[in-house]
C-alpha cells in the first residue's frame, strides 16, 4: 500500500511531506522581441530606418535557434506553468491592400520546440494570450528589405512590417483539462511614443487551474519600461490597477512577470543606474513606493518568491541586443554592483498571495549562451488546500480603439511621405 500511495501522490503533484498540500512549479521568462527598441525609437521620425534596424536585428537574433535553447531550459526544469512576456508575432504586408502575413510567431515556435509537451491555457474558446502593444505594418513608413525571405512570400524584395507583443500562459499538456477559467485584460495607463499615432498598451492574461484539485489563479504580465522624468512611471500605475483588479481574488494566487521595477527605484541622481531606471524627482522621491511597481506589490501583501531581490546576484536584466553578452561599460558596472555576468537590474518576479508558500526559488538563464536578454525566475510552491475555492473572474478592460483622428493622422503622414518620395525619385 505504501508504494501505491506514493505513486498516486506523485501523479497528483501532492507534496510527500503533507498529502493535503499540493505543489506547483512556475517559471517566468521574458523571451525578447528580438531587437533594441530604444535604438529604433531614437531613429524616429525616420520610420523606414527604425523598421529596417529592428528587422535586421530580429533576423540576427534568429528565434528558430533561440527557441531550441529556451525549450531545453524548460525541459530541464519542467515547470507546470510558464509566464511568458514579449511573446511576439512579426507581420508583413506586400502592399497597402493586402492582408497581414505572419512571418514569425515566437509563441508557436517555442511550443513546437517543446514537442507538444506544453500548450497555452485555454477554456471556452478563450486562450491565455493577451496581445500587448503593436506597431502595425504601414506601407511606405515601415518598409523593410529582405529579398531572400520576401521573394518567397511576396515575389518582391521589400514589404511593410510590424509586430505585436503579448503575454502568454503556457502549461503542461497534462494540465490542459484542469483549466477552469481564462481571461485577458488591458491596463488603462498607456504610453504615447508618437502622439496620436503610436501608443504602447500593456495588459495581462490569467487562468484558473486546478492543481491536484485546488483552484489556483495564475497571471502573467509585462509592465511599461518607458518612464518620464518627474512623473509616476506607468509601471507603477499599471501595478496599482493590477492590485485593484485582484482585490477580490481569495483563492491561491501566483503573479508572474516582467515588472520593469527594481527595489532601488526611483534612484538618487548619484546612484549607479546603467539600466536607466527611474530616477528621483519632486514627484517621485528616492525609494517612494507610489513610483515603484515592486514596492506597491509588496505593500499590497504580495510575497516575493525570491531569490532576494536586493542581492545583486539575482539581477535579471540585461544582455546586449544581439545576445552576445553585456557591453564592456555595462559589465564593469554590474561587476561593481556584485553581479559578475553583466546584469544590473532586477525586473522579473513571481509574486504570491492567499496561502501559496515558496519552497525553493532560483534565477535561471544568467549564463551564456543567451536565448533572451533577461534572466528568468523558477520557483516551487506549496498550495495550502485549506484556501481552496474559486473567485469571480477578473475585471475586463478593453484596449483603447484607434480613433478617427488617429486614422486621419496616419493617412496624412503617409501622404506626406509619398510626396517626398515621389519628389526625390525625379
Amino acid at each position: 500500500m505504501g508504494l501505491l500511495t506514493s505513486l498516486i501522490t506523485s501523479l497528483l503533484g501532492i507534496s510527500s511531506a503533507n498529502s493535503a498540500e499540493p505543489t506547483v512549479t512556475v517559471m517566468s521568462r521574458n523571451i525578447y522581441l528580438g531587437a533594441d527598441v530604444g535604438v529604433a525609437l531614437a531613429l524616429i521620425p525616420n520610420m523606414p530606418a527604425a523598421a529596417q534596424f529592428m528587422w535586421d536585428q530580429v533576423n540576427k537574433n534568429d528565434f528558430s535557434k533561440r527557441s531550441v535553447s529556451l525549450a531545453k531550459e524548460i525541459q530541464s526544469y519542467k515547470p507546470d506553468v510558464i509566464g511568458l512576456q514579449e511573446a511576439t508575432i512579426w507581420y508583413c504586408k506586400k502592399n497597402a491592400w493586402s492582408k497581414k502575413t505572419e512571418v514569425f510567431n515566437f509563441t508557436d515556435q517555442l511550443l513546437q520546440a517543446l514537442d507538444g509537451d506544453y500548450v497555452l491555457a485555454e477554456k471556452k474558446g478563450i486562450t491565455a494570450f493577451n496581445p500587448g502593444y503593436s506597431i502595425n505594418p504601414i506601407p511606405f513608413l515601415t518598409i523593410v528589405k529582405d529579398p531572400s525571405r520576401f521573394q518567397k512570400l511576396f515575389g518582391q524584395d521589400s514589404a511593410a512590417c510590424g509586430f505585436q507583443i503579448g503575454d502568454a500562459l503556457a502549461i503542461k499538456k497534462s494540465l490542459a483539462n484542469q483549466v477552469l477559467k481564462v481571461g485577458n485584460t488591458e491596463y488603462e495607463a498607456s504610453y504615447s511614443i508618437v502622439p496620436t499615432l503610436m501608443t504602447i498598451y500593456r495588459g495581462y492574461t490569467w487562468a484558473d487551474i486546478q492543481i491536484a484539485g485546488v483552484p489556483v489563479r495564475f497571471i502573467t504580465t509585462h509592465l511599461e519600461s518607458i518612464w518620464d522624468e518627474n512623473k509616476v512611471p506607468n509601471a507603477a500605475k499599471q501595478a496599482t490597477q493590477l492590485i485593484t483588479d485582484l482585490k477580490d481574488t481569495n483563492m491561491p494566487l501566483v503573479v508572474i512577470g516582467d515588472f520593469n521595477s527594481d527595489p532601488r527605484d526611483p534612484r538618487p541622481a548619484n546612484a549607479a543606474n546603467p539600466g536607466l531606471q527611474p530616477t528621483a524627482s519632486e514627484e517621485c522621491p528616492a525609494g517612494d513606493s507610489k513610483c515603484n511597481a515592486y514596492r506597491l506589490m509588496r505593500d499590497a501583501g504580495f510575497n516575493d518568491a525570491g531569490p532576494d531581490a536586493s542581492d545583486p546576484t539575482t539581477y535579471t536584466w540585461g544582455m546586449n541586443a544581439l545576445l552576445t553578452g553585456p557591453d564592456p561599460d555595462r559589465l564593469k558596472s554590474a561587476q561593481g554592483m556584485g553581479n559578475e555576468y553583466g546584469f544590473t537590474d532586477r525586473l522579473d518576479y513571481i509574486f504570491t498571495k492567499n496561502g501559496v508558500d515558496v519552497s525553493t526559488s532560483q534565477i535561471i538563464g544568467y549564463k551564456a549562451p543567451y536565448a533572451t536578454d533577461h534572466a528568468g525566475v523558477f520557483a516551487e510552491f506549496t498550495i495550502l488546500s485549506t484556501l481552496a475555492g474559486q473567485s469571480a473572474p477578473l475585471p475586463e478592460h478593453k484596449p483603447f480603439p484607434i480613433s478617427f483622428w488617429q486614422w486621419v493622422g496616419i493617412a496624412l503622414l503617409l501622404l506626406i511621405f509619398w510626396k517626398i518620395k515621389k519628389r526625390f525619385a525625379k
